[in-house]
């Protein structure tokens, strides 16, 4: 009976969505029947989440440490060009990481894992390495935003989707476990990017964290290990997706939260020293409170999602994520509401990129994960590439560089729709209020 019942559900996630019980969400299609699938909630799963844990701490990490960099391109080595310009550097970073993840995910269905995460692990420090040997903005664009995209896209998509596939009952902490991993590379690389570029230098700052990146996550490598190998089908990819409605309001869901996440982390830097007159050490002190509130907020998400679920955890998160900017950061202009600010954001945004995973494998099954996320990706790269630029531009034109209302309104309300469509997505599983979705 149980093996009819997995047939059936994995027939009806093939044939596109079905009519919901407006009381209780319906279960996901279970894994294809394979007595060679290791068990999930195991501790091999653990050993895996390991290694994603340090992918991200270099990729994601990395990015949410560029507010560091943009400080001092803004501030030291580039004064006479723009913030939008500059800030399309770390744009890129996370837009095309998500951008040829589209493709990593795919390939992730098709090539072994751990070649995909060697691969990545040397292009990703390639591509610091070479941006070290560039001084002037254009070249610094193609090497540590679009190169270092590229490499990053390998790690970050491996270590995004792998976790969720070992994991049943912990899936939530587990994936919330991994995503620490880039609030905790985002919190020591703050501190220590800029203590290289006080003491050494840019160009060795990033020499040496490139270096780091081929070593550490090289050597972790051989731990990324695909636990279900999906069906062989016809097409590349598994487009029926693309016609369900759970699918395109998570979609918009996965664009309009990283249209929100990350100009904080890119700006708030430069805020403290333009509106508070402060160091540019203060900067990179608000930079950390934020990563290492991320760090303790991802852990903390990832059980809620456990006890209540994920997607009504991811609900109570955007919805925080938004008060944090419009609320705190907008209206007052003291330094003790900016570290509030940053504190809450810090906390609660880091469920919008470690729940969306665990929504879609709960919502569409682990064994198409890695090519369902590949859509996704689509939806993380429109919302980078509308984030951080035109947020910039704003900045520049009608702040005239000093004046950040415009960029923070701009940011918050993209956390607001963000919040709206998650309510909606809710409302589509499950109508019943007190339901774990």
């Amino acid at each position: 009976m149980p093996d009819l019942q997995d047939k059936a559900l994995e027939m009806g996630a093939e044939n596109g969505p079905k009519e919901l019980d407006n009381a209780q969400p319906p279960p996901p299609p279970s894994d294809p029947i394979d007595d060679n699938v290791p068990a999930m909630d195991l501790p091999r799963g653990w050993i895996v989440v390991l290694a994603c844990f340090f992918n991200l701490m270099f990729s994601i990490g990395t990015t949410t440490a560029f507010g560091v960099y943009l400080q001092e391109y803004e501030l030291v080595e580039f004064p006479n060009t723009s913030s939008s310009q500059l800030s399309w550097i770390g744009t890129l970073q996370g837009a095309m990481m998500c951008f040829f993840g589209i493709f990593v995910g795919i390939l992730c269905e098709h090539v072994d894992t751990r070649i995909l995460s060697a691969f990545g692990s040397l292009m990703a420090g390639l591509a610091l390495i070479v941006a070290s040997f560039c001084n002037t903005p254009w070249k610094l664009l193609l090497t540590q935003g679009l190169f270092y995209g590229f490499g990053g896209s390998f790690l970050y998509t491996t270590g995004l989707t792998l976790t969720p596939q070992w994991f049943n009952k912990y899936r939530a902490i587990a994936s919330g476990v991994v995503l620490a991993g880039s609030g905790l590379g985002g919190l020591w690389l703050s501190f220590a990017v800029n203590s290289m570029i006080q003491n050494l230098s840019r160009q060795w700052a990033l020499r040496i964290t490139g270096l780091i990146t081929i070593a550490v996550c090289g050597s972790l490598s051989p731990l990324m290990v695909l636990r279900v190998k999906p069906k062989k089908r016809k097409n590349i990819a598994d487009f029926s997706v693309i016609r369900d409605k759970r699918f395109i309001l998570l979609f918009f869901s996965a664009l309009l939260g990283l249209s929100g996440f990350y100009m904080p982390f890119f700006f708030m830097p430069t805020y403290t020293v333009v509106t508070f007159k402060m160091s540019e050490m203060w900067g990179t002190n608000v930079a950390s409170i934020m990563n290492g509130s991320s760090v303790v907020g991802r852990i903390a998400m990832g059980l809620l999602g456990d006890k209540i679920g994920a997607l009504n955890t991811l609900i109570m998160a955007t919805l925080a994520s938004c008060i944090s900017i419009l609320v705190l950061w907008l209206p007052f202009r003291d330094f003790g509401t900016l570290i509030a600010a940053a504190v809450v954001f810090g906390f609660s945004s880091g469920a919008i990129v470690s729940l969306i995973p665990v929504v879609t494998a709960n919502t569409f099954g682990v064994w198409r994960l890695p090519s369902i996320m590949g859509f996704v990706m689509l939806g993380y790269t429109i919302g980078a590439l509308i984030s951080s630029p035109p947020g910039g531009a704003i900045l520049d034109t009608y702040g005239h560089g000093t004046n950040f209302t415009g960029l923070i309104v701009y940011g918050g309300v993209f956390l607001a729709l963000a919040t709206v469509v998650n309510v909606v997505l809710r409302i589509v599983i499950a109508r019943k209020l007190w339901v774990k979705v």
